[in-house]
């Protein structure tokens, strides 16, 4: 398994509330509520600047808008695949949780891990652990890369919130 880890990002918020946060993932269905919000996805647009257009941002606006939330799992669909969780397989409170891919066509998982830093703030470390092939390792390492750091930014927006 091939890890793939964001650099640490900080979190102004105590650590026990970041974990509250990430550790039921009812909390992230805040995603559907902003992508929704046309000042955010603006702030998307122009924080992505050319890596991201028009087309694409909607087809995630549509993506995001059909995610399933409960407090340990949320669920995609995936096409003609099916549909795909993402579910929490461990948490270690309040500095680990960590999830795995189901249904998904290839084995992954995620970790974030979270230290205090400071007086009411929180350090945070996102890393994807997925099972691929030699090529497809070549192909995708630094698009894995870059997205576990825009996930990394993105949580810790959420962990902001």
């Amino acid at each position: 398994m091939t890890k793939y880890e964001s650099t640490v990002k900080r979190i102004y918020a105590p650590v026990a509330h970041v974990y509250a946060k990430f550790s039921d993932l009812t909390n992230l269905s805040t995603i559907q509520e902003r992508m929704a919000d046309p000042a955010f996805v603006d702030m998307v647009r122009q924080q992505a600047g050319s890596q991201v257009n028009d087309e694409q941002l909607a087809r995630m606006q549509e993506i995001v808008s059909k995610l399933q939330f409960d407090r340990d799992s949320v669920t995609a669909d995936a096409g003609p695949m099916g549909r795909v969780s993402l579910c929490i397989v461990e948490r270690e409170e309040p500095k680990l949780v960590k999830y795995a891919a189901e249904n998904s066509p290839v084995p992954a998982n995620l970790w974030i891990q979270l230290l205090p830093n400071g007086e009411g703030q929180t350090a945070m470390k996102v890393t994807l652990g997925v099972e691929l092939n030699f090529l497809m390792k070549q192909m995708l390492k630094g698009k894995l890369q870059d997205g576990v750091e825009r996930l990394a930014d993105m949580l810790a927006m959420i962990g902001n919130s």
